[in-house]
């Protein structure tokens, strides 16, 4: 089998760093194509130390990594405690790294040089102050064919990523993975849609003031008024709109919408605020998310994807917030798999591809499920 994981929550870094690379040794060997790390909050500090030990024994030729709130091995998922997760895959001897710098400049001109062109997949580690969504539009552009996914790290009190022998506390670091390796994303909101999908009529920036000629608030109170009793009380618990990805999409589904949260109301202006941006003509649909919705959402994506081997990217209010127990997105994620090779971490933002365009989430799982080189 050319993929391995390993996961330990020995308080020690130099035990638990220990544990997880002589498993993944007795899994795969030595001299893996690629590796990926990640390690909690109370191991950021010794972060360098825990990457060069990580090249010195296990000797991937690449190495990525990045420090989070939680990780994920295997089917387990480690909350708020220290741990460390390592995954590694014989997969093409084109896999490569990048790193991207924090700011416009250097890190522009990364992305136009090093990924212009670029085909296959690119996974993803961003330091929180990285400008995912400019980065994701410009590779849109760059490198059109290149399917992106992975997510922010999101240690309380600072992270750290790696790149090879470079350990830094700004900007991204990316594996460049060729056409050749089989790799599907899975990207899974979570949400049910109530209403239907209506225009944007009027807005200023992230206030949106009417849709389809009506105050946007009135109308959000007329689909909750209309709304079966459950589909009320989960409207009570929380609001997204979905933003159509690409309004030529002749019937739009649940997966061609991306979720942002409806962050309040003007009560005055009759205006809903949103978690971003949202322009005049740009059609949306009101959708709720809960824990029988994502669970519902992710095994089915899931249920016609193929792959040997997984990395996990969940958002940071998933997890024991949102299901009321540990383990929930991991353990169907390794139940998928067949090596049960599965790593990841709890990210403060999660990048996967949305009506077929790379896009930053919140509160998703997104997954990059891995098979053996095209050959």
């Amino acid at each position: 089998m050319p993929f391995a994981a390993a996961i330990s929550e020995h308080p020690l870094a130099t035990h638990a760093i220990g544990e997880v690379v002589g498993q993944v040794l007795e899994q795969l060997g030595p001299d893996p194509d690629a590796a990926v790390l990640f390690a909690t909050a109370p191991f950021a500090g010794a972060f360098e130390d825990l990457a060069a030990a990580v090249r010195a024994t296990l000797a991937p030729r690449c190495l990525v990594g990045a420090t989070a709130m939680s990780v994920i091995g295997g089917g387990c998922e480690v909350e708020g405690t220290a741990a460390i997760s390592l995954f590694a895959a014989r997969l093409d001897d084109e896999v490569r790294t990048v790193r991207l710098d924090a700011g416009g400049g250097d890190g522009r001109r990364r992305t136009d040089h090093e990924l212009a062109g670029a085909q296959g997949t690119m996974l993803l580690l961003a330091e929180p102050r990285f400008s995912v969504g400019a980065h994701l539009d410009e590779l849109a552009v760059v490198a059109p064919e290149l399917q992106v996914l992975g997510g922010i790290a999101s240690a309380p009190g600072g992270n750290r990523l790696a790149a090879d022998e470079v350990v830094t506390d700004r900007g991204a670091v990316a594996l460049v993975l060729p056409g050749s390796v089989a790799a599907t994303p899975v990207v899974s909101q979570g949400a049910d849609a109530v209403g239907e999908p209506l225009v944007v009529t009027r807005a200023t920036g992230s206030m949106i003031d009417e849709i389809a000629g009506r105050p946007a608030l009135d109308l959000l109170l007329a689909v909750a008024a209309e709304a079966s009793p459950e589909d009320r009380a989960r409207l009570a618990r929380g609001i997204e709109l979905g933003v159509a990805v690409d309004e030529r999409t002749p019937e739009l589904e649940r997966d061609d919408f991306l979720l942002v949260r409806v962050l309040g109301a003007d009560k005055q202006r009759r205006a809903v605020a949103v978690g971003r941006e949202v322009a005049v003509g740009t059609t949306v649909q009101f959708h709720v998310r809960d824990r029988a919705a994502a669970d519902a959402d992710l095994r089915a994506l899931l249920a016609g994807a193929p792959g040997r081997a997984a990395l996990a990217f969940c958002g940071t209010g998933r997890g024991t917030e949102l299901f009321g127990e540990p383990h929930h997105d991991a353990a169907i994620v390794y139940e998928h798999v067949e090596s049960g090779a599965v790593a990841g971490m709890f990210s403060a933002g999660e990048i996967g591809p949305i009506g077929g365009r790379a896009a930053l989430h919140e509160r998703t799982a997104s997954v990059l499920l891995l098979d053996e080189a095209r050959r």
